[in-house]
């Protein structure tokens, strides 16, 4: 009983997950036929997750495409090389490790105790587009979740003075690459949970001695007390990303300040609320979204 059980709980889970990488992938136009994406694998669980849900749509979605998994062994001490390539020569795709020691380059530079991060990540860039232009690649897919656009949002708010975060597509400075992020509806608990059931070799990402009081940190704990303290904080917060007013706002580039004036007749319906009263009624409906029907609206796959 208690296995059947289980089951089921795996199954919703797994649906939800489908379910959800599906919208964002016609949210936001992120495969297109014929298009050879390549899964950046990094040994956590988000990384294992996105591989596995993408294998699992390509076998029913209405458009054709490659997937092919590629992790960049960057030579840190410590670092479980053999984990990745036997896990992957159990799965029906094709996979590439690419060796570049960036572990050298960012201990020559950085001083000791300095974060390592942002160099890090920069050469990290650099190898995989670089590889990307090589093979033929349409698209870049990373792990990145909902819980990562948020705390990113909240990073560059408090510490960067500007509003952005991750965005679910993107394309590089040099306009050669097209980076997806199909998690990006995703919960990081439901990928946690998904992770745990499918029992992945996990690598654990603490192998550069990254350090533990990173701001990243601080704003993860931030939320997850909101999380706790506030039920439906987060969900909210994730919908006011994509429900953006500029006219209300600061940002003279994002909206004409400049030419509004008493002639100026067109605006937008609605957008007049100085003397009403706020409305900030609790949302509900992302608490029921797994039991919900509107599985109609998501046409990349059907799942069942």
């Amino acid at each position: 009983m208690q296995d059947k059980r289980k089951t089921l709980e795996f199954n919703k889970l797994q649906k939800r997950l489908r379910r959800n990488v599906g919208k964002a992938i016609m949210d936001f136009s992120m495969i297109e036929e014929g298009d050879k994406i390549m899964v950046c694998l990094s040994g956590g669980k988000d990384s294992y997750t996105l591989l596995d849900i993408l294998m699992n749509l390509q076998k029913s979605a209405p458009v054709n495409f490659d997937l092919i998994a590629v992790n960049l062994d960057q030579k840190q001490p410590g670092f479980p090389e053999e984990v990745l390539p036997n896990y992957l020569a159990t799965l029906d795709i094709p996979f590439e490790i690419i060796e570049e020691d960036t572990y050298s380059v960012v201990k020559r530079v950085i001083p000791e105790g300095k974060t390592t991060c942002g160099l890090c990540s920069r050469l990290r860039r650099g190898v995989i587009y670089g590889w990307a232009e090589r093979n033929g690649i349409t698209k870049i897919a990373l792990g990145h979740h909902r819980d990562d656009m948020i705390e990113t949002l909240f990073l560059n708010m408090f510490f960067g003075g500007s509003m952005k975060s991750m965005p679910p597509k993107l394309k590089s400075d040099d306009g050669k690459h097209i980076v997806i992020r199909p998690l990006a509806y995703c919960k990081e608990k439901d990928i946690a949970k998904f992770a745990q059931a499918r029992q992945y070799p996990i690598i654990p990402c603490n192998l550069c001695g990254s350090q533990e009081n990173l701001q990243r940190q601080n704003i993860k704990m931030m939320l997850q007390d909101w999380d706790r303290k506030y039920p439906g904080r987060i969900e909210t917060i994730f919908k006011a990303m994509s429900n953006v007013a500029p006219s209300h706002l600061a940002d003279t580039e994002l909206y004409d300040f400049q030419g509004l004036t008493q002639d100026v007749l067109s605006h937008k319906a609605g957008g007049d609320t100085l003397f009403d009263t706020p409305d900030f009624t609790p949302r509900q409906e992302e608490e029921h979204e797994e039991e919900g029907s509107d599985t109609n609206s998501i046409q990349f796959v059907n799942i069942g």
